[in-house]
């Protein structure tokens, strides 16, 4: 592929996710690669795009621009993984699911069940603190129509390995939406667990059991559908619907 290709990955990247975030021991290191990664040109130019025009409602603010890390403690043994941040949410602020309507139900469920210290997410320094839960995406930069490529997909697929991989205590997982639980699986497989054969189905209300191996505990998985401003509007996600599947999995995390 050449160089200056701007649809496909820059595997010659000296920051690709395949060869950096394996070497990262820690959280903090992770999330400071993730911030600088310029893998994908058509999801660079996007958000930087994004981040220059602005919206009308934002445009006081000065734009994130870049790739939106995970957000939650080192020590979280629960995940909620979504799709990819918002162009003029976790895009704008730097903050996964922060400033749009998702991220509004999602911290709101956090927090109706002892998660998060406060019902709303407005930007990094508003005092959120996260109990015991890391809120992470297959997919980092922000997607035009919010719809990553399959490769964009698999390009970014080591972060998130890698950030599973340094929660070590994880007993649960909760994953919004069909992308998704299909994007997590090869995750999964990716950091030695062993799925299902066939592999599970998608559905809000799924529940997968995946068996300990070694120093790990099993690991619970969630299905629940996305609490986008589609599903909300038309009923298919309620706020009862989010919290009790985050209920159920905060039982099994030990929360």
């Amino acid at each position: 592929m050449d160089r200056h290709d701007t649809t496909g990955p820059r595997t010659d990247d000296p920051g690709f996710p395949a060869l950096t975030a394996p070497r990262c021991g820690g959280l903090g290191e992770l999330d400071d690669a993730v911030s600088g990664c310029r893998a994908c040109p058509r999801l660079v130019a996007w958000r930087e795009q994004v981040a220059a025009d602005r919206r009308a409602a934002f445009s006081g603010w000065e734009y994130w621009g870049r790739p939106v890390p995970g957000f939650g403690p080192a020590d979280a043994s629960l995940a909620v993984v979504g799709l990819a941040p918002a162009a003029h949410g976790g895009n704008r602020t730097g903050r996964m699911f922060t400033g749009d309507d998702s991220g509004d139900l999602l911290f709101a469920a956090l927090h109706a069940v002892g998660l998060a210290s406060q019902p709303t997410s407005t930007h990094p320094g508003d005092g959120l603190v996260l109990h015991g839960v890391r809120v992470t995406a297959p997919v980092h930069c922000a997607p035009p129509q919010n719809r990553p490529t399959t490769i964009e997909r698999d390009t970014c697929r080591p972060w998130l390995a890698t950030e599973l991989s340094l929660l070590t205590g994880l007993r649960a997982i909760v994953v919004l939406g069909g992308f998704g639980w299909q994007a997590l699986l090869p995750v999964l497989e990716a950091t030695g667990r062993r799925l299902p054969r066939p592999r599970p189905a998608f559905g809000h209300g799924a529940h997968v059991v995946l068996p300990g191996d070694g120093d790990r505990s099993e690991l619970h998985l969630f299905g629940s559908y996305h609490p986008s401003r589609r599903n909300v509007s038309t009923r298919l996600m309620t706020f009862g619907m989010l919290v009790d599947v985050l209920r159920d999995a905060a039982g099994v995390s030990g929360r």
